[in-house]
């Protein structure tokens, strides 16, 4: 069982209350993972500056690398959260599925991406030439392969903090990969 608490707006401070409000005002309630961020003074507007810059990635395209590496990393709480984003932006059950597991099948460039997102997480980022060449062969620049590597840093962030902390998923909880494709 997790010792950490997930904060409530009172217990942080002020600048996090203003974000736990943005927050409230955006999405409709403060993610547990985001709340949790908030222990730190600082963590939370860090992790949601470099979350939301600009990036060359579109939003489809960042929840292909999204899913990738939290299924490598198994963040329950990622995967509960971007199976649910992923659908919202027009992912189907299937199409999740196989991004989760490194490929897509439905798309040859989203393919590629899916595989090097896999790839880079799985090898701490000392990437398969293979699957780089894929990548370029696709049509990605290599604009695109520095947003991507900054993505998966950002994505193992909270991975690894949701890892470590254990907070409750508050989003639809998102089953082993082998259970829902055997």
């Amino acid at each position: 069982m997790s010792t950490f608490n997930v904060p409530k707006r009172e217990e942080v401070t002020r600048n996090n209350q203003d974000i736990f409000d943005n927050l409230e005002k955006a999405v409709g309630f403060v993610p547990n993972l985001f709340a949790t961020y908030a222990h730190s003074e600082n963590a939370l507007a860090n992790y949601l500056n470099l979350s939301n810059a600009k990036t060359s990635l579109k939003t489809k395209e960042k929840e292909v690398i999204n899913l990738a590496v939290s299924e490598v990393n198994n963040c329950v709480y990622c995967l509960s959260a971007h199976t649910a984003i992923s659908k919202m932006n027009g992912f189907s059950d299937e199409q999740i599925l196989e991004l989760r597991a490194g490929h897509a099948s439905f798309d040859v460039k989203l393919d590629a991406l899916a595989k090097l997102a896999k790839n880079i997480t799985e090898n701490r980022g000392a990437t398969d030439t293979a699957v780089l060449e894929n990548f370029f062969e696709a049509g990605w620049t290599k604009e695109n392969l520095i947003d991507t590597i900054v993505l998966v840093g950002d994505k193992t962030i909270s991975n690894y903090i949701n890892n470590t902390t254990e907070v409750p998923v508050d989003f639809p909880v998102a089953q082993p990969l082998e259970t829902v494709i055997a």
